[in-house]
């Protein structure tokens, strides 16, 4: 009988099929990650208020009509209006801007944005599927399931091709053994699957769409549609949305003025102190900032925040308070030459009052992405 040799390239032709097929679930996983990430702005619990009493219950479980508590840092369970309180909204999830925009009473708010800095009260006006958030999740996972034109152009023929090389196959199996010879029926037949099977042109389309949306979810990109990223080559300029899109989407201290007699870091580590306690953004980035600087932050005590004026607070025998321009019209203090410079550059500008003596100010911005840069400056290099 005929010796077969074709175990190596028949184990070939299923080991590329099934590596395939895994690399595109795993882009499409890479996704189904950044879905997850999406559902995790969500709280666990959200506190709805019945007869008087406040429930803790599943997001799933409230209603439209519902009203539910919001405590200081907390996120939004599902898309509502503010009906009783001021806070200081963390909405960089919708709009990328790591600024914090003051909503109160009468105001829409999205679910998965955060008070970070006072509680509220709202009342649910859409739940599930109806919410900002679930739409934006639809996005995604639309983006995914879309295919481009090329794609599926190569799908279409190589559907065909699979029934020619099948019906091509069968043809030469059923001939060679009409003819009296089954093993030379059988050597042949492989041959044809081997040659004819189109997992070339089956796979090599979908692996590199895959591959490239793969890797731009991981840099934070998300193609609305493939179609779209098969357009890009024909790009010849890019416009960019700077805030949380080139930026890191949250604020960061960049710069320190400190008055005559009062040390930089010793300025920090007071704000730091007086913004340990807060949950607002810009108190993080503060906080963060002596962190990086390793600086000693000294103990605070008596903390107060009040929305949109700044916080208060006792360190080592002094009334330290920090906050923007309301703060020092309660004060009756005028800001510093500085704060005109910064305000050119777009940054938010915060004062540090020590015993009602303001003794500096710092500069927060978005800072700019170190690959955003690296990206920004290749463009310029070749344009």
């Amino acid at each position: 009988s005929h010796q077969l040799e074709f175990w190596w390239e028949l184990a070939l032709l299923i080991v590329i099929m099934l590596l395939g097929h895994w690399i595109e679930m795993r882009s499409l996983a890479q996704t189904t990650s950044a879905l997850d990430s999406l559902a995790a702005l969500l709280p666990d619990q959200a506190e709805r208020v019945r007869d008087g009493q406040i429930v803790a219950v599943a997001p799933a479980d409230l209603e439209v009509g519902d009203i539910v508590v919001i405590r200081p840092g907390g996120s939004i369970p599902a898309d509502g209006r503010i009906v009783e309180g001021r806070a200081a909204m963390d909405e960089s999830m919708v709009t990328g801007e790591s600024q914090t925009v003051t909503r109160s009473d009468g105001d829409s708010v999205t679910a998965g944005t955060v008070a970070s800095d006072s509680g509220l009260r709202i009342v649910i006006t859409a739940t599930g599927d109806e919410t900002t958030l679930a739409g934006i999740q639809r996005l995604v996972a639309d983006a995914q399931n879309s295919s481009s034109r090329a794609q599926r152009l190569a799908d279409t023929a190589a559907g065909w091709l699979f029934w020619f090389a099948l019906g091509a196959a069968a043809i030469t199996a059923i001939v060679w053994t009409a003819i009296g010879l089954p093993d030379e029926a059988v050597v042949r037949t492989i041959t044809v699957l081997v040659i004819a099977c189109p997992h070339a042109l089956g796979l090599a389309i979908p692996l590199v769409v895959s591959i490239a949306t793969e890797r731009a979810a991981r840099g934070g990109v998300l193609v609305k549609d493939r179609l779209a990223l098969e357009s890009m080559r024909t790009v010849d300029s890019v416009l960019f949305d700077k805030t949380g899109t080139l930026t890191r989407g949250e604020p960061t201290v960049t710069d320190v003025f400190a008055v005559d007699d009062v040390d930089q870091d010793q300025l920090l580590a007071l704000a730091a102190a007086a913004e340990s306690d807060s949950e607002h953004p810009l108190a993080r980035a503060i906080v963060g900032a002596a962190d990086r600087h390793r600086l000693r932050v000294p103990t605070s005590s008596d903390f107060s925040s009040s929305p949109a004026v700044g916080v208060t607070a006792t360190i080592e025998g002094t009334t330290v308070r920090v906050g923007g321009p309301h703060l020092l019209a309660e004060e009756h203090l005028d800001e510093l030459p500085v704060a005109d410079r910064w305000r050119a550059d777009g940054a938010i500008i915060l004062h540090v009052i020590q015993d009602r003596r303001l003794i500096g100010a710092l500069k927060l911005a978005d800072e700019i992405r170190s690959e955003s840069r690296e990206a920004v400056d290749a463009l310029h290099a070749q344009g």
